[in-house]
């Protein structure tokens, strides 16, 4: 694999708060543009190329209305939960080809209340088809984590831990959708949906948008002095023999998941490995998720996860802090600005600008990783 030399690096970042607003998608798209041109410096004229991404809308396009009709080109992207990643991947490679200096990436969406309980009445199925469980995506992540934790010998109460922890960090995040806390206790005995996750080991569909302004390495320092710079950003496809929602007769492989294949590629990209990672940001559209996650990565082998979190490893104050935003658990996951927000956290966290929140080791490298179904992942690594 061959790349540019053209370095990219990330100027400004723009995030609407995630949860139920009163206002469409492509609002909150605009609000979130208008934060990342504020956050850069520039102005919407000064963008010369974007993408945009969203499961709700289909012409995330059209938000240029809001921002400013200035004949930018402007491509449309969906790719599951990895959508907004996609969108990222897109804008960073196009700087590299050299086509543009400056563009934007975009994701906004707002998906209805309850969705993974209420999605089945769009396809002819009883209400309580979902509320029983019986959706097949909460299936899926379900019979995932139960044969991960299974063949890893990992308890069901470490599931507990990711989860208490990523809404404790939810507390601290004002743009967070869930703030408030609970005990590992009450998370385990809340109701199981899809054994072993429960209630509260998932996250939930809302709204939300986010924004990420790049630009050429080589002129970010005419709008700031803290440039974090786009080291790879990959994707891949699941190969066969995964493990993967909405049908496989394939033998399961867990070496097949297209978060290796992404991780890897990544790391070998930025000219790095995962022992060189300092932050992450791991799709936890579950708590599952999240352990799985922190293997495919590449961050610990399986089955480690369970000492990690009883250690604290991976807490804000720990040695790999993972979610440090609160995640999907904490923020719900609008699909189209999801991966965006893991970037904006990555970048607020790298700057030194995360409050509360902040890693106290002062990182300097960071991956986000999101996976979205049937089997697409993305892995993009940040650094100083």
């Amino acid at each position: 694999m061959t790349s540019s030399s053209t370095e990219v690096a990330i100027i400004g970042v723009g995030l609407h708060p995630f949860g139920r607003f009163d206002k469409s998608a492509m609002q909150m798209g605009a609000e979130a543009i208008q934060l990342a041109l504020d956050d850069a410096g520039v102005q919407w004229k000064d963008i010369q190329f974007g993408f945009g991404g969203s499961h709700e809308i289909s012409n995330p396009d059209a938000v240029t209305r809001l921002v400013g009709l200035t004949g930018i080109t402007f491509t449309n992207v969906f790719n599951a939960c990895a959508t907004s990643a996609s969108a990222i991947q897109q804008t960073a490679d196009t700087i590299r080809l050299g086509k543009y200096d400056i563009g934007i990436a975009i994701g906004m969406d707002k998906h209805p209340r309850g969705a993974f309980t209420d999605e089945p009445a769009t396809l002819g199925l009883p209400r309580w088809y979902g509320e029983n469980g019986q959706f097949v995506t909460t299936k899926f992540f379900g019979m995932k984590a139960n044969r991960y934790l299974h063949d890893h010998d990992i308890s069901q109460a470490t599931l507990a831990k990711v989860a208490a922890k990523n809404l404790r960090n939810g507390v601290l995040n004002p743009n967070a959708f869930r703030r408030q806390t609970l005990s590992e206790e009450e998370i385990l005995n809340s109701p199981v949906l899809n054994y072993p996750l429960t209630k509260y080991m998932f996250c939930a569909p809302d709204e939300g948008a986010a924004a990420v302004i790049m630009c050429r390495a080589d002129i970010a320092h005419k709008f700031t002095d803290t440039p974090v710079f786009v080291r790879a950003s990959e994707i891949r496809t699941r190969r066969y023999g995964a493990y993967e929602v909405h049908a496989t007769s394939a033998a399961v492989d867990e070496d097949c998941s297209p978060t290796v294949y992404a991780a890897k590629a990544a790391y070998e990209a930025a000219g790095i490995g995962p022992e060189d990672v300092d932050i992450a940001q791991l799709q936890d559209t579950d708590a599952g998720a999240e352990i799985i996650h922190m293997a495919e990565t590449g961050l610990c082998a399986d089955g480690e996860q369970e000492k990690l979190l009883a250690d604290g490893a991976t807490e804000i104050g720990g040695s790999l802090p993972i979610n440090t935003d609160g995640g999907l658990i904490a923020n719900g996951e609008p699909i189209g600005a999801s991966g965006l927000r893991q970037v904006h956290e990555l970048v607020r966290q790298l700057r030194g600008q995360a409050g509360e929140r902040q890693v106290p080791t002062h990182p300097r490298v960071g991956i986000a990783q999101v996976y979205g179904a049937p089997g697409t992942a993305s892995a993009t690594i940040l650094s100083l």
